[in-house]
């Protein structure tokens, strides 16, 4: 019998068993970051085996990584459940991220390349030119984008701590209710942060990772040094309307 068609991409079932539990986890990760699976809602190890026709120790393995990225919660004797985040919560994790990834854009335009340009620039491109009526995932292409920079600033620790705590971010507005005039917007702004790793514009790391986060969120800075005082007052509207 064929598949049904929201069924999850399974892995071939001749893999070596830790392949198979990275494909588990990443088929997890992407329903996850997709929306497939929503904030507080229970990862069933039975079920889930059921779906992916396998036996339920790469499937709990699978979870257990899943856990330790900070993707799914695990309460006493009730399971695994997506990671569901409070306003603050996300607030937090913002104010973390914008001084990580704004060290990550330094580093990557340190080690910029052409090939990483050309990628970057593809990337922004696509995001651009998106519409609802291309079979194109929207998140798919912004979290590559935020990857990419990632990767080309040569920390892998770096890279870790930034993907553990975006993709939160990524599953967290997954099942956001915006139209896609609002979601076209919100990938259109990406250019400011490819002007600044690409070294074109008078904005510092830190104003440009600070205004595209005020676009997608409610006070990202909060909870870092930028929300202290009136003093940054200048800092935070400097990345609005680049």
């Amino acid at each position: 019998m064929p598949p049904a068609s929201n069924a999850l991409v399974l892995p071939k079932p001749s893999a070596a068993p830790s392949t198979l539990k990275s494909h588990v986890y990443k088929a997890l990760r992407d329903a996850i970051v997709g929306g497939r699976y929503k904030p507080g809602q229970r990862l069933n190890e039975s079920q889930l085996a059921r779906e992916f026709n396998i036996s339920r120790i790469p499937i709990r393995e699978a979870l257990m990584q899943l856990h330790e990225h900070g993707l799914v919660m695990s309460h006493e004797r009730r399971g695994m459940f997506v990671t569901a985040l409070s306003d603050e919560d996300v607030q937090r994790i913002n104010s973390l991220r914008l001084v990580l990834e704004s060290e990550a854009m330094k580093l990557c335009s340190a080690h910029m390349t052409k090939a990483v340009a050309a990628r970057l620039t593809q990337l922004v491109d696509q995001m651009e030119n998106w519409g609802p009526e291309l079979d194109i995932d929207a998140a798919a292409i912004d979290l590559e984008f935020h990857r990419t920079m990632w990767h080309t600033a040569g920390n892998p620790y770096l890279t870790k701590a930034l993907d553990s705590l975006v993709t939160v971010l990524f599953a967290h507005t997954a099942l956001e209710n915006v139209n896609h005039h609002v979601r076209a917007w919100r990938l259109h702004h990406h250019r400011t942060l490819l002007q600044v790793v690409l070294g074109k514009s008078d904005l510092t790391a830190e104003e440009a990772v600070l205004g595209h986060l005020q676009i997608h969120f409610k006070s990202p800075e909060r909870f870092s040094s930028f929300g202290l005082g009136g003093a940054k007052d200048g800092t935070k509207d400097a990345g609005r309307g680049k």
